[in-house]
């Protein structure tokens, strides 16, 4: 089988190394939502040893993860977990979890199960991050933006940029507090909550 690839992981994953290398200093176990290609994973693992990286997708995605672990051959990556955020997650609780352009993707109560997800599986004093697209005050950020959001529309109803203001909301009920919004390229943001 032929591994999956995106250009955008490969385009930001050295800028989201860049702020995971401060936010997860202190960090000894992730839990990755959404691992995709594996891409970030690999990426991640290799330059934070100091850290278990674990990866979780829907069953379907796994076998492309899978490939690049097994090359990669990295100690501290664990192979993909199931994880489907309408089903209870099947882990041990974790000092950081990691997610990158899933919120838009998945439906807007998938988003609020995967707080809820959060809520229960982070450690006190743990840390979120969130990368990917963000409006704010009811606003695109940009033109592209703006078609990004139709072309996800049009492929699922349900789906869309988030509003920053619904996404701290819901970190608030799951008991998280936003200590910092990153501006990345490509008119992303990086947010890090810590659990209180």
């Amino acid at each position: 089988m032929k591994k999956a690839f995106s250009q955008a992981c490969e385009n930001n994953k050295q800028p989201i190394l860049d702020i995971l290398s401060q936010e997860f200093s202190r960090v000894q176990s992730v839990l990755e939502i959404g691992s995709g290609t594996g891409q970030h994973a690999v990426h991640f693992a290799q330059h934070l040893p100091h850290l278990t990286w674990s990866t979780s997708d829907l069953t379907i995605n796994h076998q492309s993860i899978e490939l690049r672990i097994t090359e990669a051959s990295l100690p501290n990556l664990n192979k993909p977990i199931t994880l489907d955020l309408n089903q209870p997650w099947a882990i041990k609780n974790v000092d950081a979890i990691f997610t990158a352009n899933t919120l838009h993707i998945v439906s807007y109560p998938l988003v609020i199960k995967f707080f809820e997800g959060v809520d229960k599986h982070l450690t006190h004093g743990g840390k979120l991050c969130i990368y990917g697209p963000f409006n704010y005050n009811g606003q695109f950020t940009s033109q592209s933006n703006s078609d990004f959001d139709l072309w996800l529309k049009a492929r699922d109803p349900q789906s869309g940029i988030r509003h920053i203001e619904d996404i701290v909301t819901l970190a608030n009920q799951a008991n998280l507090v936003l200590t910092n919004d990153h501006q990345m390229p490509a008119n992303n943001r990086l947010l890090t909550f810590i659990k209180r």
